[in-house]
């Protein structure tokens, strides 16, 4: 029996399964010569391992016929690989398209993008009504300007002093006529003042005002005159209090 073995060792008969990788072909003719070799193994194997049943008379454990089942096709692990890496750099090109986009939008303010989503972040801001705004002197209350109020609702001095806006707003009007100035300033969309009678004028038009900087001057020759007006309606119900004058309740 030993010699039977040594002599097994010498043919280097194979003792267990054979395992042929079978690629998936890309062509017809590569197929059929893949099945042709396929063929070949198993007759190859089949023949030897006979061999080696009729060298032991049958008494060879270990040696098998080979069967097409043990020649099956492997997976394909290269092309997992490279759906695997293709799918990689998708997720990190859109991640430095992200990046890209953010770095953008965070070093320059105004791009399409920031307008965009800022106009639908932007919530409209209720208008105040002319009656819930505060009004202030149109001269300082230094001045020694007599301030008074027709029963029509408009407002005038004679002195040289400083004229300030009855609240905040933005200049909407610039008019000289005859070396004096008539001034139009928008307190919000509806309602507005009109100052005629200055002398000189520090504002352009679409220059914000505050009510507590002066935007014009008087120089004491002319009437300045204040009125005031919700849309083309002249409003008259406020009083004075002393230059300041004040909503009636």
């Amino acid at each position: 029996m030993n010699e039977g073995l040594d002599y097994a060792q010498m043919l280097e008969i194979p003792v267990s399964t054979v395992s042929v990788v079978k690629k998936k072909p890309f062509f017809r003719r590569r197929a059929r010569r893949e099945e042709d070799l396929k063929d070949q193994v198993l007759e190859s194997v089949n023949d030897r391992a006979g061999a080696a049943e009729e060298a032991f008379g049958g008494e060879f454990e270990g040696v098998y016929t080979a069967t097409e089942e043990l020649v099956r096709p492997q997976p394909n692990k290269n092309k997992d690989r490279f759906a695997t890496g293709f799918l990689i750099a998708e997720g990190v090109a859109a991640c430095l398209i992200a990046a890209g986009i953010f770095v953008t939008n965070m070093l320059v303010p105004n791009t399409a993008i920031n307008a965009f989503m800022g106009s639908l972040s932007a919530l409209p801001e209720e208008e105040a009504a002319y009656y819930e705004l505060t009004l202030s002197p149109v001269v300082s209350e230094l001045s020694d300007a007599e301030v008074s109020v027709s029963a029509d609702g408009v407002i005038s001095f004679t002195d040289d002093a400083a004229v300030y806006p009855v609240c905040e707003g933005e200049i909407a009007s610039v008019v000289s006529e005859n070396g004096l100035y008539t001034v139009r300033i928008a307190h919000t969309s509806t309602f507005s003042s009109v100052i005629t009678g200055l002398s000189t004028v520090y504002c352009a038009v679409g220059d914000e005002v505050e009510a507590n900087l002066p935007f014009a001057r008087s120089d004491g020759q002319n009437e300045v005159k204040v009125s005031m007006y919700d849309g083309e309606t002249l409003l008259n119900c406020y009083t004075m209090s002393g230059v300041l004058p004040v909503w009636n309740q």
